[in-house]
Formats: structure tokens, C-alpha cells, sequence
């Protein structure tokens, strides 16, 4: 419980799965008193009296329990999987292991290496950008920014290879970030520079919710939120990721001890303006997947916060792929007021099914929306531009039988779309065995990196020039 303010904030609801238990968890759909229960940290006095807020304050939190419980045997799960997924791709497969270990040459991955290759990469292993989109194509930053999202997952070795020798691009940086709530680094990120545009463009990509993260699960089930002056509410759990500072909320300037790491938020600000300082002709764009594009579309906004007017008309775009609902409605009105424009800054993907945008829950009883226009692609992969994306808080029971209709065809889309488009897009195993998944819970597939990648390269150019600032050519 909390009887006056969190550090910075005065108007606050954080939701405590840490601390809360079966009794509390039960009581708080009996008692609107939410400062009396454990489940939450909030001001002395706050009560919600509608049971149907209590009642999805309990689902928050009871889900978030069941997520850090699980939380270690997954991590446990997962670093095996790949662990053993790497062995057999360095080694070229189960078979051509066998011969190796027998032979005493058999490769073990080290997990730093630039070989070794993130979960995601399993479902969707394209590293190189499509030579069919050139940077005067209007679907080129979309495409840019979704395989930059994609690259965020991997490690450093495997980011700098990619940026340097893959894409010819210059790589500017890698984050690996500390959250002062958590004490743990929770948040990476890396910045590269793409010189075949003019003016040149500065890429963040933002790494989203890994697969086998729990814990980070939790984070996209949260419905904690601070409420910030004049800017509005916004998720307690992405500003946490971002670089909240526990005592201080968002100061414009952090003192941090010598060899402590960085907070994400200060971190990147400080590389991109000594960066632009250097280029002053150049802009940047901000990008990630998942939790990834939640925290690149609040990273303007806290901009915006400290006045960084000057970084913000160097701003290209905000590029977000199947990102959560990251704040409420005078967050938006802040966030539109500064990103809009002709054409727009904010570009937010929505692919089909995908259940992380539809979430936390939008309804007249929480706070949580989304801004500004969503670019939504059915599976079909055709995409028109949409106010709100369909089904919005995905549980609709009008929505039931469309869904499970819809997992089924990618799955049988994903058996054939190699042979049709070609054998860039054919699907690997991995992605291939979640789709089977997905025919028992159909958001999960469409999350995955995998269906925006082909989104953004299969889409006509017509629905996203409009939307994409125009190409100058090099000098």
C-alpha cells in the first residue's frame, strides 16, 4: 500500500504482483478501498467503486503473478532451446552434428558470437534488406525500420555484423540499459546510420519483449500508470524500461555514479545529439517491435517533456510494429500534438490477429488508448489505414470465429507462400510449429516479427508513399 507519493508522482496507480496475495487479490473485488490492499500502490484515499475496474485490475494482476512465477523455469526453458537451436544451425543441421562429434570438430555456440542467433531469429531468419525496395521507394522506411526492429533481438556481435557487413550502414551504437526499479539491465537498444538517404537518417531501434521473458510478458499485462503534468497518464511499466528515475521521476539531466549503467532514455538522447551535432542536416527515426515500439514512441515523448525542441524537428518518423497502448487520452492529444504533421511522423502497424495491441484493455472503465492512425494489414497481407485496428481488446465474442478461421489459413498460407512468392518468404520450422499453436491461441503467431516483415514488403507502395517523407537523392 502507499499513503502519499511514489517518489516524483503525486497520482498514481501501480499494480504490485509481488506483493500481493490470494487474500488481497479476493478482497479487492469486495472493496473499492484500493489504498487499503496490497494488489496496488496508490495515494492515500483512492477507491475505485465500479467492479468491472476492480475486476480487470484482478485479471492484471493475477496474470502478471502467474507470468514471474514462471518466470525462471522459462528463462531455464528457453536459454536450452536455444542453446540446442544454435548448436544445429552452426553445425549445419542434426546430422552433419552427429559427423562432426565424431569427428571431434563439432562447433559449440557461444552466445556473444556473431553467429548466435536470438529466438526470434528462428521464426524469421531474413537478415538482409530487400533489394526490390530502394530508399526512394516509399515503402523503404517502413521496411528499414521493421528489419532494424527485428535486428534489436540480437545480440551486439550479431547487430554490428548485420549493420556493417550486410547493409553497409554505419553502426553508431549499442544500449544495454538499467532499470532503476527492477535493479537489473532490462532494455537494449542500438543506433546506426543509413547514408544512402539525404539527408542522411539516424536509425534507434528499440529491442522488443523476448520470447522466452516472462517476465517482460508481464509488463505488456500491466495497468499500472503515473500520471505526469501536463502530459497525461502513461504506463508505469514503459517509462520504467525507458529510464523513470525511482526518486526523481524524469529530470532532465541524471548523475550517475562512475561505472553505473545507463538509463535508456539519457543514454540515447546524449549519442543522437553529439551525433546530429556532427550532421547537421541529418534526422533521425525512432523504431522497435512489441514492447520495443512502446518504448520508441514514448522516447519523443519525454522529449517533448524536457523541451528538446531542437531534436525534435530533426524528428523523420516514430515506426512501431504491434505495439501495446502506452498511456490515455491526454497522452495522445500531448504525443499528436507533437508528432503530427504531412505526412505523418507516427507510422503504427497492426498486423491481423495480434494480441499486444490490443492491449493493456480500452474501455470506457481504464485509461489506456491508442493515437493517431493505425496502418492495419489483414492476412492476406493487404493494408488500409484505420482509425482503430478491428477487434480491439481482442476477447470480442464477435471476433471468435474469425480468428480461429483466420489461424487457420496462415497456417496453410505459410506452407505455401514460399513456393508462390518466392524463397524469401518460405517459413521456417519454428514458425511453421507456432502456427500450429496458434490454432489453440491465434494472437500468438501474428505478434512475431515474421507477418510484418512480409506486410511492409508485399504492400503497395501507394498506401505508404503518401505517408513517407520525400527521397532526396545523394549528392
Amino acid at each position: 500500500m502507499a499513503t502519499g507519493r511514489e517518489g516524483y508522482f503525486s497520482d498514481y496507480v501501480v499494480t504490485r504482483p509481488d506483493k500481493a496475495g490470494m487474500r488481497d487479490l479476493f478482497y479487492l473485488l469486495y472493496d473499492g478501498d484500493l489504498y487499503r490492499n496490497n494488489t496496488v500502490d496508490c495515494p492515500e484515499g483512492t477507491g475505485i467503486a465500479e467492479i468491472s475496474r476492480r475486476w480487470l485490475i484482478f485479471v492484471s494482476v493475477t496474470a502478471q503473478k502467474t507470468l514471474l512465477i514462471l518466470k525462471e523455469p522459462v528463462v531455464w526453458f528457453g536459454s536450452k532451446v536455444e542453446f540446442m537451436a544454435n548448436l544445429l544451425s552452426v553445425n549445419h543441421g542434426l546430422g552433419a552434428l552427429i559427423w562432426n562429434y565424431l569427428r571431434g570438430q563439432a562447433v559449440i555456440p557461444r552466445r556473444n558470437s556473431s553467429s548466435f542467433r536470438s529466438a526470434v531469429d528462428f521464426f524469421d531468419d531474413r537478415v538482409e534488406l530487400d533489394p526490390d525496395i530502394s530508399p526512394e521507394d516509399g515503402r523503404y522506411l517502413a521496411n528499414l525500420s521493421i528489419m532494424a526492429a527485428k535486428l534489436a533481438y540480437e545480440n551486439e556481435a550479431h547487430i554490428r555484423r548485420t549493420v556493417i557487413d550486410l547493409w553497409r550502414m554505419e553502426f553508431l551504437g549499442f544500449f544495454d540499459c538499467w532499470n532503476d526499479y527492477e535493479n537489473q539491465l532490462t532494455t537494449r537498444a542500438f543506433m546506426f546510420c543509413d547514408k544512402r538517404r539525404r539527408p542522411e537518417l539516424v536509425v534507434v531501434a528499440f529491442r522488443g519483449t523476448e520470447v522466452f521473458n516472462t517476465a517482460q510478458w508481464s509488463v505488456d499485462m500491466d495497468i499500472s500508470w503515473y500520471d505526469i503534468p501536463g502530459v497525461g497518464k502513461v504506463h508505469g511499466g514503459f517509462m520504467k524500461a525507458l529510464g523513470l528515475q525511482k526518486a526523481g521521476g524524469w529530470p532532465k539531466e541524471v548523475n550517475q555514479a562512475e561505472g553505473h549503467p545507463p538509463f535508456a532514455y539519457y543514454a540515447i538522447r546524449e549519442e543522437l545529439k553529439a551525433g546530429l551535432r556532427q550532421n547537421p542536416e541529418a534526422k533521425f527515426l525512432v523504431t522497435g517491435h512489441s514492447l520495443g515500439g512502446a518504448l520508441a514512441v514514448l522516447f519523443p515523448a519525454v522529449l517533448s517533456l524536457h523541451e528538446e525542441e531542437e531534436m525534435l524537428q530533426r524528428l523523420e518518423g516514430v515506426y512501431t510494429f504491434g505495439q501495446p497502448r502506452v498511456g490515455d487520452e491526454n497522452l495522445a492529444a500531448f504525443l499528436s500534438k507533437h508528432l503530427d504533421g504531412s505526412p505523418p511522423r507516427y507510422q503504427r502497424f497492426v498486423y491481423c490477429n495480434d494480441m499486444v495491441p490490443r492491449l493493456p484493455y480500452d474501455d470506457s472503465t481504464l485509461l489506456f488508448k491508442h493515437f493517431g492512425a493505425c496502418l492495419y494489414y489483414d492476412a492476406w497481407y493487404r493494408g488500409t489505414i484505420l482509425e482503430e485496428e478491428p477487434n480491439k481488446n481482442y476477447f470480442s465474442p464477435l471476433y471468435v470465429i474469425p480468428k480461429y478461421a483466420n489461424a487457420a489459413w496462415e497456417l496453410l498460407r505459410g506452407l505455401l507462400i514460399g513456393r508462390i512468392k518466392g524463397v524469401a518468404y518460405r517459413e521456417p520450422w519454428a514458425m511453421t510449429t507456432l502456427r500450429f499453436l496458434g490454432l489453440a491461441i491465434p494472437g500468438l503467431p501474428p505478434h512475431l516479427p515474421h507477418d510484418y516483415v512480409n506486410s511492409m514488403r508485399l504492400t503497395k507502395t501507394s498506401l505508404l508513399q503518401e505517408r513517407a517523407p520525400p527521397f532526396v537523392s545523394p549528392r
